[in-house]
């Protein structure tokens, strides 16, 4: 029988799964969280009209309405989109997550968690979902990726070649 060492255990605490693992269920993740967040967005949009939003939001009690409807609306749907393809993932997280919150502070905040009921469950975890993104990033697969791949190396390329005038120096 052989035993994981304490480092092999403590790295699989760390990192949880494989690399590839990873990459591919935070891909299942960021399109089940930007698809749910494109629909609320395009209802606000589409069905609702951003005009019937503000209403609805004015009602609701919302501050500043005739700004909030047009923001929860266009960010709901366009960065569920940018989630999807893993763009700007650190911004689009945080501002979904703030959108999220305020709803659930102002609208859902209520002693019964089910959504069915007016409940908090549905903002919370998708505020706990766009923030676990936002903090641990959109993977490999992902636009980020490539978009930063491209910076890493031009400033990897810059350190070398200052590492070499350096060297060529002493």
């Amino acid at each position: 029988m052989q035993f994981q060492s304490t480092l092999e255990i403590a790295v699989y605490a760390t990192t949880g799964f494989p690399t590839i693992a990873r990459d591919i269920i935070t891909v299942i993740a960021r399109i089940a969280l930007g698809a749910i967040f494109i629909a609320h967005g395009w209802q606000k949009f589409n069905e609702w009209t951003v005009a019937g939003t503000t209403q609805s939001f004015a009602q609701m009690g919302v501050p500043l309405p005739d700004i909030a409807a047009p923001f929860a609306t266009f960010v709901e749907l366009i960065g569920g989109a940018l989630l999807i393809l893993g763009a700007l993932t650190p911004i689009v997280g945080v501002l979904l997550a703030a959108n999220l919150i305020g709803a659930l502070l102002i609208v859902h905040l209520t002693p019964v968690p089910f959504v069915d009921q007016g409940g908090w469950e549905l903002v919370a975890a998708l505020a706990a979902g766009a923030l676990l993104l936002a903090a641990m990033g959109p993977g490999r697969l992902s636009v980020d990726r490539f978009l930063l791949k491209g910076k890493k190396n031009k400033k990897a390329n810059q350190a070398d070649e200052s590492n070499a005038q350096l060297t060529s120096a002493d």
